[in-house]
């Protein structure tokens, strides 16, 4: 089977165009390694570039990269119609059974829809939902990209949701949905935790009102007072009135760490020092920071909300809390801080969850046979 992969590099992402290799977001990487060892699948990744790049043709023996070169004003300005004919101009030469967009949050699923193949799409983050909980001003981008979305959604043969969530909320939009959800990158199973004294607490996410940072902050004051840890926070720096308020918030308690953002690399050794995982977003769909930490064996509390909850079973394979009630979300902490044999059980589950359901070979599989469905259908 011709599978071709339509998502971003992430060099044109972070206008990074100096450097040699191209690399995507995680779920799409990880799902590229699992695709990497089916050898009956040819994989053509496409993505589209403002400047040009180097680039390998091959990043497996059966997976093949080509890069498009985009003006500017083909991209969000025109609804992407450079990064569609650019697109389409590739695609008939390769000859694809089936196109695959990766995502709604730029130009992978539009191109996708209107690549003049079969295609189904995988929703990443639900623009429409983000739009709504982050007030996107009228003709900013995420109002942009969520009108886009409900433009694609309807157009595809199908949409792949990384969870439950995403299913409740494309279900009327979709002609057929599937619940799969993303793959963890197999060195996040290889990572040796070695917490430390006091313990670190991890919370991973861009800042903003949706991931809730300053209410977690805030929520911690009190306990901070009886209890001895350390919370470290990785993200890109935010500039808006919430970036400020939360730099505040750091600088004013001593416990508080900012570490900026990071790499996967980094991630990795921040993820083998820490205690455990926090995730206090008010609206999340399947954030690939829970499933990287079940697989390097780390516990994980976090908020029950989205698609959260698919991932993880409560008292189980982590802990879930209220986000929009501080006392809960301090109670979460206080019990992974003092009970030691909680937290080791959490991460075993979480662990033992991981490799069964979040493997990049499990997700691989599963996705090869909705392409399939879905090209019987067509038949």
């Amino acid at each position: 089977m011709k599978i071709a992969l339509l998502t971003n590099d992430a060099r044109e992402i972070r206008r990074e165009y100096d450097l040699p290799n191209p690399y995507f977001g995680t779920a799409p990487s990880a799902l590229l390694d699992g695709f990497a060892l089916l050898p009956e699948l040819e994989v053509h990744v496409v993505a589209c570039w403002q400047k040009p790049m180097p680039a390998p043709e091959k990043l497996a023996p059966n997976i093949w990269f080509h890069g498009l070169l985009v003006p500017k004003l083909g991209w969000l300005r025109t609804g992407y119609q450079g990064c569609i004919r650019a697109v389409r101009r590739k695609l008939q030469i390769v000859q694809p059974d089936i196109v695959h967009g990766q995502g709604t949050e730029r130009d992978c699923s539009i191109s996708a829809v209107h690549s003049r193949f079969t295609n189904v799409l995988t929703i990443h983050g639900n623009m429409r939902l983000i739009a709504r909980v982050n007030r996107a001003r009228p003709f900013s981008f995420e109002w942009l990209q969520a009108r886009l979305e409900s433009h694609t959604i309807p157009r595809s043969s199908g949409v792949v949701c990384i969870t439950r969530y995403t299913q409740d909320a494309v279900r009327s939009l979709a002609r057929a949905t599937w619940v799969v959800p993303n793959a963890a990158d197999a060195s996040f199973f290889a990572i040796k935790p070695a917490t430390l004294n006091p313990p670190l607490v991890l919370c991973v996410g861009q800042v903003c009102v949706r991931k809730n940072q300053n209410a977690f902050i805030r929520a911690l004051d009190s306990l901070a007072q009886r209890l001895r840890f350390q919370v470290l926070f990785l993200s890109s720096p935010a500039n808006d009135a919430y970036g400020k308020e939360f730099m505040e918030l750091i600088a004013a308690r001593s416990w508080c760490q900012f570490g900026g953002w990071a790499s996967r690399e980094d991630l990795k050794k921040h993820l083998a020092r820490a205690s455990f995982l926090a995730l206090p977003s008010l609206e999340d769909n399947c954030p690939m920071v829970v499933i990287e930490a079940m697989a390097a064996s780390v516990p994980v509390m976090a908020a029950r909300v989205g698609g959260v909850p698919d991932l993880i079973e409560d008292n189980r394979t982590g802990l879930l809390f209220d986000p929009f009630n501080a006392s809960d979300m301090a109670s979460a902490v206080e019990q992974l801080l003092i009970d030691k044999e909680l937290a080791a059980r959490l991460a075993a589950a979480g662990k033992q969850e991981a490799l069964a359901r979040f493997h990049s070979v499990v997700i691989a599989r599963q996705h090869l046979e909705i392409y399939r469905e879905v090209l019987t259908r067509r038949s």
